[in-house]
């Protein structure tokens, strides 16, 4: 285990439990005594018998200056594998979020709500002009919460983890590499999916696809109002999309299924793959593409740049349209908001400028509602920003609390001896999946001097064809996220492929290897490729 910063606060706790723990039978009184934990604030402490939401186990909930609200979750001594476990968030956050399959796997589990609380400062209004409520957001909260965590498990159990790890999608991809990057001491193996890590410039892609879908009426939408209704009710545009992209490159694997495997390698122009599809006279029409829609299609893949041309964020990844109808397109569907709206609609009012501009409009999604400066707080609407302002470097102080860029990662990967695992979805549609193999890249040269071979060692990224925003998608999406990393940190075995699935009403109808990035998967069975009875791990190598 690692050394732990407090570790002098758990002396207390070990002499007082370490001849009561093993062996006492009457966990919930316990349980209950933890309440009276040396230097830590519990509000909870609360012994709960195994139901069907969970096993059986220890909560205790407490508080840490300023506004953190935290858990930990502790299976009785005898269930307990050893190990803590930091889970991860999602979005804003603003809330617990649990863990039951993890605790019921014996390990001890903690989660924090990042320092606010999103019933009452929904979105990202927590951070309203407030420095400090932004820096326990950004990076504060995860050292403060595994701290306590630990005093926690050392009081409970009479003596430290064995063994500390983080398991975290999106949000909890960023606090995973932000702890690699921050707080390298804390966690022995990071598990960071989908990493939001690039957090502004990521934002502003949200801004960005928005500005082509809504601005003008509509005109970018990749929908048709086919009655006159004003309602988008249409997607014969986007499916048409979709399946211009698969028709071009699906079978580049060899294997026809509906995914896109290797993005990267996929030739599809949508200028010259959509041309035959143009709207005559360009006259917007259900099932063809008017060039203000072209140009928006080709935008959401290049993803923002400024007024010179100069790139800020790639954008999403070929094989990621047939997600698009839920995040991108506003349509009736999603009653004209897609979940990009709301991300667009308050990053730019919080958390990009060092001194925020204003609140929101009432009305994000309607442009003709002109926002109002003169009010306290002033309005400024998100389809305001203009993206020279993130080249000119007015984002710089939010980017430097909030963004987890770092490459090198000395400090984890060889003076701490962590081990890292990243894991990214192609068809992921809310954080675009090509800058994470960008920033694997970096992380080789700056930390490894260009050596793979090392770097793989302490370091692995993951690219999974087909899955979107952390599960979903046509891809193979099931797979235990943390069960390689225990394997790699406790017994030295580096995970060389991963087996994951697609299940169909809970059936697996897909599954397949994934191969440590840039190796691909080759399909060696001796069936048809295209058969799906032939869809299983043992028919494909890395290579």
């Amino acid at each position: 285990m690692k050394p732990i910063a407090a570790l002098q606060t758990l002396v207390l706790g070990w002499l007082v439990c370490a001849t009561t723990v093993h062996g006492q039978e009457d966990h919930a009184a316990h349980c209950e005594g933890m309440i009276d934990t040396t230097n830590l604030t519990l509000y909870r402490a609360q012994w709960r018998p195994a139901d069907e939401s969970g096993p059986a186990h220890c909560h205790v909930q407490g508080q840490i200056a300023p506004g953190i609200t935290y858990y930990v979750q502790m299976p009785e001594p005898a269930a307990w594998n050893g190990r803590f476990l930091h889970w991860g968030d999602g979005g804003h956050d603003g809330d617990l979020d649990y863990a039951p399959h993890r605790v019921a796997q014996g390990y001890a589990v903690a989660n924090s709500n990042m320092g606010h609380d999103n019933g009452s400062q929904p979105g990202a209004t927590f951070a309203f002009n407030n420095r400090q409520a932004e820096i326990v957001y950004g990076y504060g909260h995860v050292h403060a919460t595994a701290e306590a965590a630990n005093t926690a498990i050392g009081a409970y159990y009479g003596r430290p983890a064995d063994y500390a790890y983080h398991e975290g999608c999106s949000t909890g991809g960023r606090q995973g590499l932000m702890a690699a990057q921050r707080i390298p001491a804390d966690f022995d193996g990071i598990v960071a999916g989908a990493p939001a890590s690039f957090l502004q410039r990521l934002n502003l892609t949200h801004n960005w696809d928005m500005q082509f879908m809504l601005k003008n009426d509509y005109a970018g939408a990749l929908a048709y109002d086919t009655t006159g209704d004003g309602q988008l009710d249409s997607l014969t545009k986007a499916n048409m999309l979709t399946e211009a992209v698969l028709a071009q490159c699906d079978a580049n694997d060899g294997i026809v299924d509906r995914v896109v495997n290797d993005p990267q390698s996929c030739d599809f122009s949508p200028a010259r793959d959509l041309a035959h599809a143009m709207c005559p006279n360009d006259v917007n029409a259900d099932a063809c593409f008017t060039t203000t829609q072209l140009e928006a299609i080709e935008a959401i893949y290049s993803g923002p740049y400024d007024s010179e041309g100069k790139s800020i964020y790639k954008g999403k990844s070929f094989g990621s349209e047939v997600r698009w109808p839920l995040i991108v397109i506003p349509h009736q569907g999603n009653n004209h908001l897609p979940g990009q709206i709301g991300l667009a609609s308050d990053y730019v009012n919080f958390l990009f400028y060092e001194t925020d501009p204003g609140v929101p409009t009432t009305r994000p999604t309607d442009l003709s509602l002109a926002p109002d400066p003169t009010r306290e707080p002033p309005e400024f609407a998100w389809w305001q920003f203009d993206f020279d302002d993130f080249t000119a470097g007015l984002g710089d102080t939010m980017r430097d609390i909030t963004d987890a860029d770092d490459p090198n990662l000395t400090r984890y990967l060889k003076q701490e001896g962590g081990k890292l695992m990243i894991w990214h979805g192609w068809a992921d549609t809310v954080i675009p999946a090509e800058p994470i193999v960008d920033y694997y890249g970096e992380v080789v040269d700056v930390t490894f001097d260009g050596d793979r071979a090392t770097a793989d060692d302490a370091v692995r990224l993951f690219m999974l064809p087909g899955v979107a925003h952390c599960a979903g998608g046509p891809g193979p999406d099931s797979w235990d996220w943390l069960a390689p990393m225990v394997e790699w940190v406790e017994n030295g075995t580096a995970p060389d492929s991963l087996t994951v699935q697609h299940l169909t009403d809970g059936v697996v109808d897909n599954e397949r290897i994934v191969c440590p990035h840039p190796q691909q998967p080759a399909y060696v069975g001796d069936g048809d490729p295209n058969d799906p009875v032939n869809w299983v791990a043992t028919n494909f190598i890395c290579e």
